[in-house]
């Protein structure tokens, strides 16, 4: 089976459990929205825990519309005050465009996805200041918001915005 070794894993993390009665708010009131790039650990890198923070990832971190509707209920249901928006480094999503981006994928394994939008581009601070700015623009948004850069190769977070 595909997931085998996942489950194995599983059951290893919750036979040691201790996280039972985290309540479901942010306690720490951060959300953070972030690229689903495997070298990202966005709880460690901020040394928070579990229950400390929603954690939103996306494909370059993008600010997309299911984002802003996780944002909106963090905001107004689970205790978030304060949002972070943090690039990377080395980030595929930046090393092109959309249509880029489509080439790549229709080369690695045949996959025509030309016409979708994928949010990439090569300048991603410009990016980073957009979904920034989208944000802070938003009447159902009332949390503080900055836009952050992360070093994959050092660790360190830089504000932006």
């Amino acid at each position: 089976m595909a997931f085998t070794d996942l489950l194995e894993g599983n059951a290893r993390y919750s036979a040691g459990f201790t996280e039972k009665g985290v309540p479901g708010r942010a306690a720490r009131g951060v959300a953070v929205v972030t690229c689903m790039d495997s070298r990202l650990d966005p709880l460690a890198m901020l040394d928070l825990k579990v229950g400390d923070a929603k954690v939103l990832r996306t494909a370059g971190g993008r600010v997309t519309p299911d984002v802003l509707t996780a944002l909106v209920v963090g905001v107004h249901l689970l205790g978030v005050t304060r949002i972070m928006v943090i690039a990377h480094t080395r980030c595929a999503m930046a090393s092109g465009d959309d249509t880029q981006i489509a080439g790549a994928i229709e080369a690695a394994d045949g996959t025509n996805v030309h016409g979708m939008r994928i949010g990439a581009t090569t300048d991603q601070l410009t990016a980073l200041h957009f979904d920034v700015d989208q944000l802070r623009s938003n009447p159902l948004i009332s949390a503080e918001t900055a836009g952050f850069m992360y070093d994959v190769d050092t660790g360190a977070i830089t504000q932006v915005n």
